[in-house]
This record gives C-alpha cells, structure tokens and sequence, in this order.
C-alpha cells in the first residue's frame, strides 16, 4: 500500500495544498490540475500510479486547498502561477519528473518546461492544449473578453463559476453521466465561492490570451528539446478539440496520441485507461 497523504507548503506569499503518494526515491511524477477544479481530480488516478512512481499534486494558488492570496498582493497570472510551482518543487525537493499537464496545467506546465528544460523527463496531456487549432468555438465569449475587458464583458464571464456550468463541464461527452461523482463538482463550485475568488477567475480568464500568444514558444521548446509526449484526450471535450491533440506531432512527430470517448474531465471515467497508457509510457522511457 501507498497511501495518499496531504502536506501544506510555504511558497512566497501562499501555502500550498498537495496530495502525495508513492516511494519518495521512486521516478517523480507531478500532477497538474486545471479549471475549475483541483488536485482532488487525481484522487483516483494517484493510487494507480504510487506503486511506481512518486506522485504529486498540487493545488495551484486560489484553487482546492491552497491559500488564495489577496489580489492586491498577488498576481493572478499564469506567469506567476508557473513561477509559484517552480518553486514549489524546489521546496520540496522536487528535481527531474515527468510532468502531467491538464487545461490550466498545461499554460503552466508549459512555462515551467521551458525555463528547466532539463528537469522534464516527459510530457503527458490530458485535454492540455498548446495550438490555435485546439480551440473550439466555445471559446467564442472569452476572446470577446480578451479584445475587450469592459465590466460587460467581464461580467459576462461570471457564468463560468455556477453550478450549472460546472456541471456540464464535467457531464458533456462523458459516456455515462452517472459514472462522474457529483461531490467533484459541488466542491469546485463551494471552493470558487469563497469571497473574492470570483474575481481571481476571472483575472485568469482575461490572462489567458497570454497562453495563447505563448504558443510559438512552446512549440519552438518542442522541436528543440524533443521531450517524449503522451496525449490522452477526451474526444469530446468542449473547449479543447482533438485537433488540439493530433498538433502534438507536428513539433513531436513521435508523440503518442489516444483519443478517449469522454469529454473534458477524462480522468472521470477513464481513470483505469489513462493510468495503464501512463504506466506503459512512462516505462518505456526508462522511469
């Protein structure tokens, strides 16, 4: 047994909650969670690595457990949310891992890759996206907020943080609604209620272009450092398209891609799936 255990981390101006299972001289594994959710996502996918590897998953600042810092002493930028995880794996001594990025994850998992290029020993997607093509029309409302952040347009965005919304986020596409535990989603939607996170989403939404401008960046890292890529997506994700997937091998022509028959929250419903393609992955290079 391996059992998951939970450790709070002083990073600079936050504490930061993570989940952690796994023989700590084990390959490193680090989890990274997206919108609007938290490391509780990989609560099943943890155990069905720990045997192997050494997993971790933190809460990005303002999201789960981890403290969410003030706005008027914190920037809520993917910028600084990647800075925030670097330093967390130097805090807890966290050096060469693979890195599972999955939607917010991924802007930060990308920057993190590029500034230590050396520390990443492979790169698994899960519906984290890095091409224009794997953006869907759904994100028709977000870019009228990029062009213009107006308190309309702004304030349009707040229909992203109901329960409404939230569940559909998890429901859409997935094969059977009934395998998705409603507690997932209820928490994401209790934890972006506390005063003022409303406004910290939507700081995110509104850097979230930067990402986007990012992308030549990111595929510049791809084909020169090459990094072993695994991407298991959810065919039928909203947001992010298969497309977005199959981009992989354009700068990665030996990336591994798995279309699922589920939607954005893969892990959901296909958690025993994605874990044996990362078993299998992983081993293959040698971790």
């Amino acid at each position: 047994m391996n059992p998951v255990v939970f450790h709070r981390t002083p990073v600079g101006d936050a504490t930061i909650f993570h989940r952690e299972a796994g023989p700590r001289d084990a390959p490193a594994v680090l989890l990274l969670h997206g919108f609007p959710t938290s490391s509780h996502m990989f609560r099943h996918l943890i155990p069905r690595l720990a045997d192997r590897f050494r997993v971790i998953a933190p809460d990005l600042p303002g999201f789960g457990f981890s403290e969410a810092p003030g706005r008027d002493r914190f920037a809520y930028t993917f910028d600084h949310l990647a800075q925030v995880m670097q330093d967390f794996t130097d805090a807890i001594g966290l050096e060469r891992h693979a890195l599972y990025v999955f939607d917010y994850g991924a802007p930060v998992g990308w920057r993190m890759a590029m500034a230590r290029p050396e520390r990443i020993t492979a790169l698994i997607t899960q519906n984290g996206n890095a091409y224009e093509v794997g953006l869907s029309d759904g994100w028709g409302p977000t870019r009228a907020y990029w062009d213009d952040p107006s308190p309309a347009n702004r304030d349009a965005m707040r229909a992203m943080l109901t329960l409404e919304t939230t569940r559909w986020q998890y429901v859409h596409g997935a094969p059977d609604e009934s395998q998705v535990a409603p507690e997932a989603y209820w928490l994401d939607v209790a934890l972006m209620s506390r005063p003022g996170n409303d406004e910290i989403q939507l700081d995110l939404f509104l850097d979230y272009a930067n990402n986007v401008a990012l992308y030549p960046q990111v595929h510049a890292y791809f084909a020169r450092h090459r990094p072993p890529l695994l991407a298991v997506w959810g065919r039928h994700d909203p947001f992010f398209l298969p497309a977005g997937a199959e981009a992989f091998r354009r700068d990665l022509p030996d990336a591994e891609v798995h279309l699922l028959d589920t939607g954005h929250f893969a892990l959901e419903t296909h958690v025993d799936e994605i874990a044996q393609r990362m078993r299998e992955f992983l081993q293959r290079q040698a971790l």
